[in-house]
């Protein structure tokens, strides 16, 4: 039997594995795609920081972990890149107060902009500069935590759809798999907007609903855009040389109606960027990102501790964060006082 299953190898999971795994914990990871990422995780914009920003609930309270987190990664992962470039954003500048916004958050006028912009036709009159914010591949953190599991002795499972939690006299013993069950003293849920349907049998309150997204991936010349823009039209970073991800507004209805705000997005970005005209639209895709109701929702659903659960936005900014902190709570038996506001109601 596995101490710990993992159920959704997004980077959430894969960050909950990882830590555990790490920490010489018998744990399976379960995940219903052929490889890391293949669900939200893999269609996030990725942009990461430990200031500014909307952050609910207690997700307020663990953003001053997130970037020595992801450092410290850096220093065990060497297959982990994060892009330090910093983040633009004049798509809600404060009207008052002074040049600096927030803890690490500046306002800066045209001409700073144009500086770390330098392609940028029209650059506005103001905008906050943070220069902490970063980027990070998603797919390619989730593949390198995943793989590290595995040589810490995790077992990885891909092509593995978890149907069901197995529960007997009351209390959840594993999961019903399409290849069979997985036995786990603790069951972690960490598939997004699937863990309320895996969680109706609990006594669990969980307020999680599923907000659609759309990413557009764009081929450019390297170097066009070099810090994370966010403007009124648009958002748009560099993923990897020569390689954007831009967001899309998104658009009710059929998926003509997504195409055509893609195509918009995409004239904002080539009409926003001098040397755009080699820009080509490589694709888009929607998906729909878990939005609990009242920030993250991190902790055991269940009175007798067999069935944890860690749903968050944003996932990709949290996750080594919550992973580090999960895998604390489950080896030590301890609560963490920084999840103490991200409780699910167990009623």
């Amino acid at each position: 039997m596995s101490a710990v299953v993992v159920v959704g190898a997004g980077i959430v999971g894969s960050s909950v594995a990882y830590h555990l795994a790490r920490r010489g914990v018998p744990v399976t990871l379960l995940e219903q795609g052929p490889e890391p990422a293949a669900g939200v995780t893999g269609d996030s914009f990725a942009w990461i920081g430990g200031s500014g920003g909307d952050w609910p609930g207690g997700a307020r309270d663990l953003r001053e972990y997130v970037l020595a987190d992801y450092r410290r990664l850096e220093n065990e992962l060497p297959q982990v890149t994060v892009r330090r470039t910093g983040s633009l954003s004049w798509a809600d500048v404060p009207a008052e107060g002074s040049r600096q916004s927030g803890p690490g958050r500046f306002r800066i006028g045209r001409s700073d902009i144009a500086a770390l912009e330098p392609d940028l036709r029209h650059p506005p009159d103001q905008a906050v500069h943070t220069p902490s914010d970063a980027g990070v591949d998603p797919t390619a953190v989730s593949r390198a935590l995943v793989e590290a599991a595995g040589a810490h002795g995790a077992t990885v499972l891909h092509d593995t759809e978890v149907t069901s939690l197995r529960v007997s006299n009351g209390r959840v013993e594993g999961v019903l798999t399409s290849t069979g069950l997985h036995p786990a003293t603790t069951v972690v849920l960490t598939a997004g907007t699937a863990v309320p349907r895996l969680c109706e049998r609990l006594p669990a309150d969980l307020a999680i609903a599923a907000s659609p997204a759309t990413l557009a991936r764009v081929a450019a010349p390297p170097g066009l855009v070099r810090t994370i823009v966010a403007s009124p039209d648009f958002e748009v970073r560099e993923v990897r040389d020569g390689h954007l991800l831009l967001v899309v507004p998104q658009a009710e209805g059929t998926a003509r109606n997504r195409e055509r705000a893609a195509q918009d997005a995409f004239r904002h970005l080539k009409t926003a960027f001098r040397g755009s005209d080699g820009c080509r639209l490589l694709g888009h895709r929607t998906s729909s990102r878990p939005m609990p109701a009242h920030g993250p929702v991190i902790g055991y659903a269940t009175h007798d501790r067999s069935v944890y659960v860690a749903v968050m936005h944003s996932a990709v900014t949290l996750a080594p964060t919550v992973g580090r902190l999960v895998a604390d709570e489950l080896v030590t038996g301890r609560p963490a006082p920084e999840l103490r506001r991200c409780r699910p109601r167990v009623h």
